[in-house]
């Protein structure tokens, strides 16, 4: 079958989405095209926060330590600050962990509640070299073009024609066959545009700057606490970029303003200052009407934009491209149903859905404290201390919404799925702040340490595979019923009873991005029926 096609699956869109799932693809075993219009990588910062299941996700793609090595040190502080200026002391601060420190509560809690990595700091413009390195030159199966931009394709019951030019001013077209076309092309998706689907929810009545600049001294310097993220009273926000020189400045102030005098007033001190850019961009909160039309899926801000409250977005997106990739290595190998791609969407919109509210959510509590403030804040007074205690509280409690996401970032389930498990009462319980670990189907496995040191997740496979607590299940029937499917079921045989009382039960059929698809405990009556649930060729199991 292949012969017919140049490629397995075209992505369009190298950002840190398309990367990410070229690399997974390419790792099954899927003939994989990467297309990025633009000549190289993203030279500006966007993005600046891998959050901790995005780092897990990396862990398991073995690139984790590489990725920190880019980002903000591990001992720097990642306080959020209410400031005047960055010279004097802070009126309200939220604290936070480093990544030290958080690595040292990973190693010291085993209960189910921390993710087996911490986030990380890492700017845009030095992941993605990275991914692409990665994806171009160590990962098979891969094809990676810069310089090529899709213009339009034609999709058939047989596969997808995609058409491209190259974009290095010569205008040359060339033509693609592949089974699969996925659409990782941003906000303005020349995928989704092609495809008709519109996108629904509400966007900002104003455009916001991103004023991207570098100072050598300014956070050596500086009087406020050492932290990541500095709002100022005047309004506006500074935010370290994954590393101790590079910062951008958000705010409204309009495109001709003089950002580098801003910059200085709100310093407060005499410093080098370099500003790079000036981005303009409009806060979205939107979702895509659907994620799939035949052979032509999309992922990432393609199909949701979300504002940075939360820092929701692009770790929204890697979870959207861990998800499809292996539901489309299913499908290509011969062992997927056609339940299995019809899942992706069923999954992961309602995640976008909740991922939306939740930025929303932390955007109010953003856009509250500031209206609090008065004029007794300035004041050098009692009254003046007063105010500026109840701004503090004000700020912290409001703020604060968008610095605690831990919740939405692990702990969305896939509960209701056509290839997760039914269990009566089990369906998606949304905690923004919290991780309440637990083993019901369609929730991630939360990470626990083993008896041997070993972390849980460190052991599990890249497909399917039977999690026997107590070391002693009869997995013959399993077993045969994957390979009748034609994917093997990975056994993995422990004698854990510390992570059994906290999942409540002893056997966990963990599907390949580790998300539960069933539970048991003693030998299934119906092993068939899990199996062609669980890889997409039956209706749903009930348990």
């Amino acid at each position: 079958m292949n012969g017919a096609f140049d490629f397995d699956v075209i992505i369009s869109g190298a950002g840190p989405v398309g990367l990410t799932m070229t690399i997974d693809l390419g790792r099954r075993g899927i003939r994989t095209l990467i297309m990025e219009r633009d000549p190289s990588t993203a030279p500006w910062p966007k993005m600046d926060r891998s959050n901790a299941r995005t780092m897990e996700i990396y862990r398991r793609l073995g690139i984790v330590d590489r990725v920190r090595a880019l980002g903000y040190p591990g001992d720097n502080p990642m306080d959020v600050l209410l400031v005047r200026t960055m010279n004097e002391p802070a009126i309200a601060n939220i604290p936070f962990a480093s990544v030290d420190e958080k690595r040292a509560l990973v190693a010291a809690t085993n209960d189910g509640t921390i993710p087996l990595e911490p986030y990380q700091l890492v700017s845009q413009n030095a992941i993605e070299p990275l991914l692409r390195e990665v994806a171009e030159h160590e990962t098979p199966n891969t094809t990676v073009r810069y310089g090529l931009e899709l213009v339009d394709f034609e999709q058939d019951e047989a596969g997808v024609t995609v058409r491209a030019r190259r974009t290095d001013g010569s205008d040359t077209i060339e033509t693609f066959r592949s089974q699969y076309l996925v659409g990782c092309d941003g906000g303005r998706s020349t995928v989704r545009k092609h495809l008709g689907i519109h996108l629904t929810g509400v966007s900002a009545p104003a455009d916001l700057r991103q004023v991207i600049f570098k100072s050598k001294d300014l956070y050596a310097r500086m009087g406020a606490p050492k932290g990541r993220h500095y709002s100022f009273l005047s309004g506006g926000a500074l935010v370290a970029q994954g590393s101790r020189t590079e910062f951008t400045f958000h705010t409204p102030l309009p495109e001709d303003t003089d950002f580098k005098k801003v910059l200085h007033n709100l310093i407060g001190f005499d410093c080098e200052i370099d500003v790079e850019h000036v981005l303009t961009w409009r806060p979205h909160l939107r979702l895509a009407e659907r994620y799939r039309e035949g052979r032509v899926l999309m992922a990432g801000d393609a199909v949701h934009l979300v504002i940075p409250t939360g820092g929701l977005g692009m770790n929204t997106g890697i979870g959207d491209a861990i998800d499809l990739s292996w539901k489309l290595a299913g499908t290509i190998q011969g062992w997927g149903g056609p339940a299995l791609l019809d899942s992706y969407e069923i999954e992961r919109r309602p995640v976008a859905q909740r991922n939306i509210e939740a930025s929303g959510w932390a955007a109010d509590g953003a856009n509250f404290w500031p209206q609090t403030i008065t004029r007794e804040v300035y004041e050098l007074t009692p009254a003046g201390d007063a105010a500026r205690e109840r701004l503090a509280a004000t700020f912290r409690r409001e703020h604060g919404r968008m610095h605690g996401m831990v919740g939405a970032e692990t702990c969305y389930s896939y509960a209701g799925s056509t290839i997760v498990a039914h269990e009566p009462g089990n369906m998606p319980h949304w905690e923004f702040s919290r991780i309440v670990p637990h083993g019901r189907p369609g929730v991630r496995i939360p990470h626990f340490w083993l008896e041997d040191g070993t972390a849980l997740q460190d052991r599990l496979g890249n497909g399917y595979t039977l999690l026997d607590l107590e070391g002693t299940y009869d997995s013959a029937a399993l077993e045969a019923a994957f390979a009748a499917v034609g994917t093997p079921l990975e056994v993995v045989r422990l004698d854990e009873p510390h992570v059994r009382a906290v999942l409540k039960g002893s056997v966990f059929l963990l599907r390949p991005d580790l998300h539960i698809a069933w539970r048991g405990r003693g030998t299934p009556t119906s092993a068939d029926d899990i199996a062609r649930m669980a890889t997409g060729h039956g209706g749903g199991f009930h348990a």
